[in-house]
């Protein structure tokens, strides 16, 4: 299993990715993908949503369960991983890269602090 250090986590099993730049790349960790097994579709809010911490922004169907996508920070949608659409399976096959979920305008960069780090992370499922 993977575990990016650059990453900030979530106890539902999210990533971010800080870009640097206001906003931040979000998807599900290698952990979640193996417990969810052949994920079938994916589908998230449109661009320009705006969502409270921890508020759902879409769902990941897998062959046998439907997961919930909860957001990690704050923050209004600028851009979807349309690939998902015709490919869902990314999210299995390379979910800290070609299978991001979503890229937002973050409203609140302190919350950022309350995420968990990769350490911290590796505690809950390892």
């Amino acid at each position: 299993m993977k575990f990016p250090e650059d990453l900030k986590y979530t106890k539902e099993h999210e990533w971010v990715r800080d870009n640097g730049d206001g906003t931040a790349t979000i998807g599900i960790t290698d952990f979640a993908q193996g417990e969810l097994g052949d994920i079938v579709f994916v589908e998230l809010e449109p661009e320009g949503t705006e969502f409270e911490q921890d508020e759902v922004f879409g769902t990941v169907e897998a062959v046998k369960t439907v997961s919930e996508l909860f957001c990690p920070v704050a923050g209004e949608i600028t851009e979807l991983n349309e690939e998902l659409e015709d490919d869902p399976e990314l999210v299995n096959t390379d979910p800290y890269g070609k299978g991001w979920m979503v890229k937002i305008k973050i409203s609140d960069h302190s919350e950022l602090d309350s995420l968990l780090s990769v350490d911290e992370y590796k505690e809950i499922v390892e």
